[in-house]
């Protein structure tokens, strides 16, 4: 199986369009120890040939550029793609927007929950993915399933399990507690390769490693996991934006309640941030934070990395 990192960067990308932050500023100008990032989004397949995004983000038609295994191969016809499914984790922009890129009547299949199926039916430009093409499959959570696409069998089979989060901020609803936030909002994805019986779990969006998902990654041998933040606060103290990383949803990654002490006691075999915001000092590669990170077992996700198991 091999799994390629195509954004590891959160929304907005890094750099950010606007922001001139210390990070920005320091990726724009070429100072070393800084490396531009696409937004978040993987892809995945069993035998090269046939892949899966796990996510579409916006930047999704540079990312096909730069990879040449999701190329159109020019023997297979005028019109041909290796992309033949998309599963999507939640419904924010970065992780939908990218769809968009895969008009032009190809067929593939997107798989995603009732939630976020029904974010994309209320929002018209979606259609410009034509329903005979490409179906919209719902995902069952805590039911595996084998992913195909195009009429072909893609050799994987996908588990999705609800993680902690909440609802995209575009549908948040203000007058509730919870911003309106459903189960299948947020989810996470186990993939698997069931002759080779090795796996892998993708969770770019999670608010806090409570038990139970603790014990379903008890022992597994790689997590790509949300690593938006350092610290819970680092927007507010940067002047970036009047939020916390638990009001967006997103756990950090120091602290007694990040991510990086919630994992130290599950043996994870390799451990990989990806979702990485342009205010967190770990894109730093010289910064004490990537040290403390690295020093605790885990790597920083970056645009090309590849992974095979």
């Amino acid at each position: 199986m091999i799994i390629k990192v195509l954004g590891s960067a959160a929304g907005g990308g890094f750099p950010q369009w606007n922001c001139n932050c210390r990070n920005c500023a320091a990726v724009r100008a070429g100072v070393p120890g800084f490396r531009a990032r696409t937004q978040s989004s993987l892809a995945v397949s069993r035998d090269g040939v046939n892949w899966a995004l796990l996510n579409a983000s916006p930047d999704l038609r540079q990312q096909i550029n730069d990879t040449p295994q999701l190329h159109a191969d020019p023997k297979l016809g005028l019109r041909h793609s290796p992309i033949k499914a998309a599963v999507l984790t939640n419904g924010d922009v970065d992780h939908i927007i990218g769809l968009i890129n895969l008009r032009e009547a190809q067929p593939f299949s997107i798989y995603a929950s009732d939630r976020v199926l029904a974010t994309l039916h209320a929002n018209s430009v979606f259609q410009v993915l034509a329903d005979g093409l490409v179906p919209r499959i719902e995902i069952a959570l805590d039911k595996p399933f084998e992913l195909e696409g195009a009429g072909v069998d893609l050799g994987l089979t996908v588990e999705a399990f609800a993680v902690p989060g909440k609802v995209a901020l575009y549908l948040e609803d203000a007058s509730s507690a919870d911003f309106g936030s459903q189960e299948g909002d947020t989810i996470g994805l186990k993939i698997t390769d069931p002759v080779e019986k090795k796996s892998f779990f993708y969770i770019p969006g999670c608010a806090t490693v409570d038990e139970k998902l603790g014990a379903r990654l008890k022992g597994a041998s790689i997590v790509f996991f949300d690593g938006t933040l350092f610290t819970d606060d680092e927007m507010l103290e940067q002047g970036l934006l009047n939020k916390t990383g638990a009001r967006m949803g997103h756990t950090s990654m120091s602290g007694a309640s990040g991510s990086i002490a919630a994992f130290s006691k599950l043996g994870v075999g390799r451990l990989i941030y990806v979702h990485i915001n342009n205010s967190n000092p770990v894109l730093d590669e010289n910064s004490p934070a990537r040290k403390s990170v690295e020093g605790a077992g885990w790597e920083v996700g970056y645009d090309g990395m590849e992974v095979r198991l």
